[in-house]
């Protein structure tokens, strides 16, 4: 069956594939849709959803409109979630696979540096960083990567060392390739499916702790994000709680596609093994 076929067919992951989606189709329509500032005043303050069909969910305290603020700040989150994925995949990777094929004092060395990063929680982690270097989109990138790196580092490690012993690596060595060579080369491809599978996993984290640094104020203050939305309504909570709703619901259903979507793609991966 084709794998796509049969990926869909899971709920998860159906649900998965929808929902991840819709957050794409609205980062990447959010310039052509709304293309002025999303930060401009667009009508008067506090109007209800629904009023206007121009100000489709209304508009926030100072007369911004709520559904521009909704779809850049789904670029934000998408932004940040796969950038800060893609670093703590690099990094993870790069020190397991270094970890498990050197062995000896520089596994320990690597090992005990993944323990303090490890002991240290991630939002905590963040929170600090973002705090002294200053709030920023790069930044807060580098602070979710540091404390979810240490994740796949040990996933990588634990396959490296169930394949750095088999054939084709004794091969290689027997050849004389470098073992830096040999490590990335040989080893590190057969060893990413699994530490892939972990990539939705921190895509939703990072997106979740992003949200969560807006919301208390060290978001990057040049871009719109859902976090910045759910704080900026707090104060008008009993007046106009569409305000944080709208933004919290968008933010809840896209951690929850993409956690789905990585139950999906285990799933299927597991229905694949067993048929193969």
């Amino acid at each position: 069956m084709n794998p796509l076929r049969r990926f869909l067919r899971t709920p998860e992951a159906l649900a998965g594939a929808i929902l991840p989606a819709a957050l794409i189709a609205m980062a990447l329509s959010a310039p052509l849709l709304f293309s002025g500032d999303p930060q401009a005043i667009a009508g008067p303050p506090l109007l209800p959803p629904f009023q206007v069909w121009s100000l489709l969910l209304g508009t926030d305290r100072l007369g911004r409109d709520v559904l521009a603020e909704l779809f850049h700040g789904a670029r934000t989150s998408l932004a940040v979630g796969l950038a800060a994925a893609a670093a703590a995949l690099a990094i993870g990777t790069t020190v397991g696979t270094w970890a498990g094929f050197a062995g000896g004092l520089v596994d320990e060395v690597l090992m005990r540096i993944t323990d303090a990063f490890q002991t240290v929680p991630g939002f905590l982690l963040a929170l600090a960083f973002v705090s002294v270097v200053g709030p920023s989109l790069g930044v807060i990138v580098i602070a979710i990567a540091l404390g979810t790196w240490t994740g796949p580092a040990r996933i990588a490690r634990a396959e490296v060392l169930s394949i750095r012993e088999r054939d084709y690596v004794a091969s290689a060595r027997a050849v004389g390739m470098h073992p830096l060579e040999i490590a990335f080369r040989e080893v590190l491809p057969n060893a990413l499916p699994p530490v892939l599978a972990m990539s939705s996993v921190i895509v939703a984290a990072a997106i979740l702790t992003e949200a969560a640094l807006s919301f208390l104020g060290l978001g990057d203050p040049n871009r719109v994000t859902w976090g910045g939305m759910i704080a900026e309504g707090r104060a008008v909570l009993r007046t106009a709680p569409f305000l944080s709703i709208v933004p919290g619901i968008a933010l809840v259903l896209t951690v929850l596609g993409v956690y789905l979507a990585g139950e999906g793609i285990v799933e299927t991966r597991a229905i694949r093994r067993g048929l193969s």
